[in-house]
């Protein structure tokens, strides 16, 4: 399995939280791969994100669990993730993600920590995290980039 999502789901590139110079996530060639590895892969929409609650409701469909009330309410259900059938890992792909950082940057900074903490918190169990954060033109102090 060739390219980044690949990389993730061999487990050539470690699990956590990475910017991913491509355009093609909305077309979501990175859905089969990941699939075919038997992760899990769920995506964000960030062009309906513009605010901590759109974010929180769009957490809970992505991942059907009840919506959160707060940033530390969405953290304990990431950490938990025990109705999810077993996968090897899962992959979260937040596209469009600059909608929120550019109309609510304190929210955005608040779940970025978030996803990384969850990323963190599954890193070393046999069902990793990984959150991709795509963009071709806007990048993140302090996320490292896929290649």
């Amino acid at each position: 399995m060739d390219g980044p999502v690949g990389d993730l789901v061999t487990g050539r590139v470690k699990p956590g939280v990475y910017q991913w110079r491509t355009a093609s996530a909305a077309r979501g060639g990175w859905r089969g791969p990941a699939e075919r590895a038997g992760w899990h892969a769920f995506h964000l929409d960030g062009h309906l994100i513009r605010g901590r609650d759109a974010l929180l409701r769009h957490c809970a469909e992505a991942f059907a669990f009840p919506r959160p009330g707060d940033w530390d309410d969405l953290e304990a259900r990431l950490a938990d993730l025990s109705w999810l059938p077993p996968a090897r890992g899962r992959l979260l792909v937040y596209e469009a993600w600059t909608e929120l950082a550019e109309t609510d940057p304190a929210s955005f900074r608040a779940a970025l920590d978030v996803l990384t903490r969850t990323a963190e918190a599954w890193r070393d169990t046999v069902t990793p995290v990984v959150v991709l954060l795509p963009s071709t033109t806007t990048e993140i102090a302090g996320v490292p980039k896929l290649a």
